[in-house]
């Protein structure tokens, strides 16, 4: 590619043409000295005969110079053909190390957004409610065998109220109740351990009070969801 290759291209013509040009050159010389051997002593064939032959060594000495200048046209060549492959591989490297460097910087973040979930999960209220946290009432409180504790030789009172989900909750005994974020519950009991008793979608059961933040509506597309 470029003048070294043509300059190469253009040698190895004029190489081509020389040598056949010295090969009929050759068979001129035979021709000659056999005409000489026939007629000896002939001057005019003799002159002839020096004459070939001077040409003949002239294209084998032009011969000799251009087969120099072809060898230099071809390192050339091949030094730059291999100039030519050093800047490919350093191409294809600069290539490989700016993809893996990409690479680097995508796991880089997903490590650091992996870190960061992992510390948004572990500061959630869930681990702290659910190790601080006592166990719910027991089996005979919530189905009602025992009577509710007295105050001052009175019943508890008991406020029904609404409350939204705000944080998810998986029951972990057959009393307690599963909750989804964005669910509606009636509550029916809050007891003073932090656990409070409710309804959702048709089930019953016990489940943490800070779980739940209270509202004062539902709306209308959340209504049969509760009951």
């Amino acid at each position: 590619m470029g003048a070294p290759l043509e300059d190469a291209r253009h040698l190895a013509q004029r190489y081509d043409r020389m040598r056949q040009e010295a090969e009929a050159q050759a068979i001129e010389v035979s021709k000659r000295q056999m005409k000489v051997r026939e007629t000896p002593g002939n001057i005019d064939n003799v002159s002839k005969l020096e004459s070939a032959e001077a040409k003949l060594e002239e294209l084998k000495s032009n011969m000799v110079v251009l087969g120099k200048e072809a060898v230099a046209a071809m390192n050339a060549v091949e030094a730059q053909q291999q100039r030519l492959t050093l800047q490919r591989l350093i191409a294809m490297v600069e290539s490989e190390r700016t993809f893996h460097q990409r690479i680097l910087q995508i796991l880089d973040q997903l490590e650091g957004d992996m870190v960061s979930e992992r510390q948004r999960i572990e500061a959630s209220p869930n681990l702290v409610m659910e190790n601080s946290m006592p166990p719910p009432p027991s089996y005979e409180e919530a189905n009602g065998v025992f009577p509710p504790p007295k105050v001052d030789g009175t019943s508890e009172t008991v406020e029904y109220f609404l409350a939204e989900v705000i944080h998810s909750y998986q029951a972990e005994t057959d009393v307690e109740l599963n909750l989804s974020v964005g669910d509606y519950v009636v509550v029916r009991k809050v007891s003073g351990n932090g656990w409070a008793e409710g309804e959702c979608k048709g089930k019953a059961g016990w489940f943490p009070y800070e779980y739940i933040e209270r509202r004062e509506r539902v709306p209308a597309s959340k209504i049969v969801q509760i009951f």
